[in-house]
């Protein structure tokens, strides 16, 4: 399988080169376009109705896009949202990422969701997709993408609606903008993601759950 990706930073599009017999897997609604070649099947998300469910809580769809080659041939697929997309080579590790950061990768990639209500609830932790193996993995991100590497020991707080992914030798945590509850509500913050060092965090320019706010002052209310 050969990759390239197009149109950065903000309309990018990722074009997938699969040789016969190769198959490559996506979210559910990500194509673009395809080659005649390329068989497209739709596949459920996670084991069995509980499997889907916690799936879905950690931002993936019930669905996804399993595409298959009979003969050489291309797929393009985008992100939901303008913006950038990550690519990296898992090599055994594991990647944490934001529900709905997963765009597409090797079939051999293991997906799963990391989380629990009572750990929300109690502000230690978040719904997170959970990304092992080996193979190719594309994140999507919206607008664009900076990388910030971590020391050991080294903290770092990002913005939760800003956070894509983090190694798996980073730590983290949830906490308020801000010290006190209305200074992290005037400051027009929410929680934030204090991580620990050493490893790599990926971090988007914009935040999605911001737009939609700012979209819905705009929506005339009825009456």
């Amino acid at each position: 399988m050969e990759y390239k990706i197009e149109n950065r930073p903000v309309f990018t599009t990722l074009q997938v080169q699969l040789t016969s017999g190769e198959t490559f897997k996506a979210e559910a609604g990500a194509m673009v376009s395809m080659s005649t070649s390329i068989e497209l099947k739709s596949r459920t998300t996670g084991k069995g109705l509980g499997g889907m469910f916690k799936a879905a809580i950690g931002g993936e769809g019930f669905f996804s896009s399993e595409f298959s080659a009979s003969s050489p041939g291309e797929v393009v697929l985008a992100p939901p949202v303008p913006g950038d997309i990550i690519d990296m080579k898992i090599s055994g590790q594991t990647v944490f990422c934001q529900g709905g950061a997963y765009l597409a990768g090797s079939p051999e990639l293991e997906l799963s969701t990391q989380g629990s209500l009572k750990g929300l609830v109690s502000g230690e932790g978040l719904f997170l997709q959970k990304i092992s193996g080996r193979g190719d993995l594309f994140l999507s991100c919206y607008g664009a993408v900076s990388i910030k590497e971590l020391d050991a020991g080294e903290t770092y707080i990002v913005d939760t609606g800003h956070m894509v992914a983090f190694e798996e030798t980073v730590n983290y945590k949830i906490r308020k903008a801000a010290k006190g509850l209305m200074s992290t509500v005037l400051s027009g913050e929410g929680l934030t993601c204090e991580f620990s060092g050493p490893g790599k965090v990926w971090i988007q320019s914009r935040n999605i759950k911001g737009f939609a706010a700012l979209i819905a002052k705009l929506v005339p209310s009825k009456g």
